[in-house]
């Protein structure tokens, strides 16, 4: 019988992996709730309009990223391929509007249909903030701030650069696409397919793509901040000029945009060189337009994601698995007498195992694997006089004693 094996583009997540997971979880949520972020979770599942709509016909994650499926409703159902989408219509459905701004954080798995490569997976996992109701430029800096400290408290904020840009108002935005459809056209026998049927249904997108060739033509494309009005002008200095007060060094990306329709001025990337060409650790951005998509009113928000996994890769954080104390018998019959001893150690916060199997040279090297501090050995002289022989297995010393004395002694040293 063929040996079952994981969905390509999946995979497990062993002790050593999940502890790195876990703790870019941990320092995310940490973070945010000092910047008061509220945790909130959404369903891994939505009627696929929450994110078909947003997307557009034209993304890639609609035409082909996406997983939709049907239930027994003959409900057309999506799994996530972002937070983002979700977390507004949750604000939504909720009754949020009329008590603004509300801040979110969250994490959970994704799900999109790619090529599976290091650091980018079909089912992965994404750490986000939104920020619902604010348009000052402010609250762009905030989120900003919070992602450097996110990354600054990982360790790992010296192995990442941030870049940004301003996508504009929507006034500015079309211009700019006006402009981009004039030059794309000019080579639009040398652009990829791709970049060809994104030059119609939506040019910015040719920004983003991975196609050498396209690179090429992308690099003399015309510069965004050239057809900023007045007022996005303005607003994107301010976004500057309190990185600048914060001390994040940033680096101006011209072709950093985001092809959706609903985002608007600010655009941002942390991005590393640590992993090859997945190199965007948490990107993130303002969308002003999602909330009404999705027939809400018009609230403004921005926010970001990181990819769990990729900085799961950054991160040194080794787990070291340590117990405090195991628990043997000198024979199968005295195991019973170790549940009540084990009951008692757990609920003094002791880490314990018993070991059932075995003789006790067997037990001993088990002991010795797990790196355990103590053993508490029980044996016919023992129960005689009601008490545990306690082994130091760093020292080698031994003692008996009963229970609470042992207790005390473990926590003692």
């Amino acid at each position: 019988m063929e040996k079952l094996r994981t969905v390509r583009g999946v995979h497990d997540l062993l002790t050593d992996e999940l502890h790195k997971h876990n703790k870019v979880i941990d320092v995310g949520l940490e973070i945010s709730d000092k910047y008061n972020y509220s945790q909130i979770e959404t369903p891994i599942f939505e009627f696929s309009e929450v994110f078909t709509k947003p997307l557009g016909k034209s993304s890639d994650i609609v035409t082909k990223e996406n997983y939709i499926f049907k239930d027994r409703s003959e409900d057309e159902l999506m799994l996530r391929p972002e937070g983002t989408s979700g977390v507004v219509r949750a604000f939504l459905n909720a009754g949020l509007v009329q008590d603004i701004p509300q801040r979110f954080s969250y994490y959970g798995p994704m799900f999109r249909y790619e090529r599976p490569q290091k650091g980018r997976l079909r089912q992965f996992k994404q750490l986000g903030i939104e920020c619902l109701g604010l348009s000052s430029s402010m609250a762009d800096i905030e989120v900003i701030s919070l992602g450097y400290d996110f990354l600054d408290k990982l360790g790992i904020i010296n192995q990442i650069d941030l870049k940004i840009n301003t996508l504009g108002d929507f006034e500015s935005r079309q211009k700019y696409r006006n402009a981009l459809t004039t030059y794309f056209k000019d080579y639009q026998n040398k652009l990829s397919k791709d970049s060809i049927r994104r030059l119609v249904v939506n040019p910015l997108r040719i920004l983003d793509s991975k196609d050498y060739e396209d690179q090429k033509i992308v690099r003399n494309a015309p510069n965004i901040l050239e057809f900023l009005n007045i007022e996005s002008k303005v607003r994107f200095e301010k976004i500057c000029k309190g990185l600048d007060h914060l001390n994040i060094k940033y680096n101006i990306d011209k072709n950093l945009v985001r092809g959706l329709d609903y985002y608007c001025h600010t655009a941002f990337e942390f991005v590393t060189n640590k992993l090859g060409s997945q190199g965007t650790v948490l990107a993130g951005g303002r969308y002003d337009g999602l909330s009404k998509i999705l027939g809400g009113p018009d609230i403004p928000g921005v926010g970001w994601a990181a990819g769990i996994e990729r900085l799961a890769l950054m991160i040194s954080s080794d787990f070291v698995p340590v117990t405090d104390v195991v628990l043997m018998g000198q024979a199968e019959s005295f195991n019973y007498l170790l549940l009540p001893i084990m009951k008692k150690l757990v609920q003094s916060g002791i880490k314990t195992e018993i070991i059932y199997n075995g003789n006790l040279s067997k037990k001993f090297k088990r002991a010795n694997k797990i790196k355990a501090s103590y053993a508490i050995i029980l044996g016919e002289e023992e129960i005689n006089k009601n008490v545990i022989k306690l082994k130091n297995l760093k020292l080698g010393s031994e003692e008996f004693l009963d229970l609470d004395q042992a207790i005390k002694r473990m926590r003692n040293e």
